[in-house]
C-alpha cells in the first residue's frame, strides 16, 4: 500500500476525509471546492458519483445529487473532475465515492482502469458488500486502484476479519444505521466497533456518518484514524450560492484545526 491514501494515513496526523457531490452545483465549482479544500487541510477527498437512487445518503446529499444530475453530471462528470484536478497540479488522494449501478453499466475492468488513467487512488461503492467485492477488487488490483470496504454497528466478528483481510489503506466504518446527515451519537460504542475492525486486522480505520462540526471530529479522532465529513460539507455548498469554495475553504480549515 504505497499509493497517495496509504501515505496520506501514514503522515502521523489524523486523516481528514472530505466528500463532496460531483457537480453539485456545477463541474466548474466542484474542481474549485477541492482545490479550495486541498488547500485548507483535506487529506483525502471522496468524489461523490451522482446516482439516482442513493439510498445510503440523507436529504443532503440527495438534493445535491438531483441537483448534479440536473446538469448532465455522472460518472464520466467524475472522471473528468478527477482530470482536472490532477492538470490543476493537486495531488490530494482522490475517491470516487458512490453505488454499483454506473460501475456495473461501465463494465468492472474499464471502470478501474479508467479511474486510475484519469488521477483517482481509489473507489468506495456503498451497496458491493465484502460477499461480493472480489469482482471489484480483483480489476482494481489489476489497475493500481484501492478499493475502501465499509464496516458497520451490525458487522459481527466473522465479517470483520473478512473486511480487515481485504489489506485496503483504511477501513470506512460508518458510525450508525441508516442514512448519511444524521447526528452523531454513540461515540462509546464507535470506538469499541473502531477497536474490533483493528482487532481483526485492519490498518487505520476512518469513521464517517454523523460527523458535522469541530466538536464531532475531534471526539471522534480520540481513537480513529480518521475522520468523513460528508453532509456538512454538501449542505454548505447548497447554503452559500456564488461562494461555494471559499465557504468549503472555512469548514475544512475549521475541522483541520480541531484535529
Amino acid at each position: 500500500m504505497s499509493g497517495r491514501i496509504a501515505k496520506a494515513f501514514a503522515s502521523g496526523k489524523k486523516t481528514l476525509v472530505i466528500y463532496i457531490t460531483c457537480g453539485d452545483p456545477s463541474l466548474d465549482v466542484t474542481v474549485d471546492v477541492v482545490l479550495a479544500a486541498a488547500r485548507n487541510g483535506a487529506d483525502v477527498i471522496e468524489l461523490g458519483v451522482p446516482f439516482s437512487e442513493p439510498n445510503a445518503d440523507g436529504v443532503a446529499i440527495q438534493r445535491a445529487m438531483e441537483r448534479a444530475l440536473a446538469r448532465g453530471a455522472g460518472l464520466p462528470a467524475a472522471l473528468d473532475v478527477c482530470k482536472r484536478v490532477r492538470a490543476a497540479g493537486c495531488e490530494v488522494p482522490l475517491v470516487l465515492f458512490g453505488y454499483y449501478n454506473p460501475v456495473f453499466v461501465r463494465g468492472a475492468e474499464a471502470f478501474c482502469r479508467d479511474a486510475k488513467a484519469a488521477g483517482a487512488d481509489g473507489a468506495l461503492v456503498v451497496d458491493l458488500p465484502v460477499d461480493e467485492i472480489e469482482e471489484l477488487t480483483v480489476p482494481a488490483r489489476a489497475a493500481g486502484l484501492d478499493i475502501i470496504p465499509l464496516a458497520a454497528p451490525t458487522s459481527g466478528p466473522e465479517r470483520l476479519k473478512r473486511i480487515a483481510d481485504l489489506q485496503a489503506p483504511f477501513v470506512y466504518y460508518v458510525s450508525m444505521t441508516g442514512i448519511t446527515g444524521a447526528a452523531l451519537k454513540g461515540v462509546p460504542d464507535v470506538a469499541l466497533k473502531v477497536a474490533a475492525l483493528r482487532a481483526a486486522g485492519a490498518a487505520k480505520v476512518a469513521v464517517g456518518f454523523g460527523i458535522s462540526t469541530p466538536a464531532d471530529a475531534r471526539a471522534i479522532a480520540e481513537f480513529a484514524d480518521g475522520v468523513v465529513v460528508g453532509s456538512a460539507v454538501v449542505r454548505v455548498i447548497e447554503e452559500n450560492p456564488g461562494r461555494e469554495p471559499a465557504a468549503v475553504a472555512a469548514l475544512v480549515a475549521s475541522l483541520r484545526a480541531a484535529l
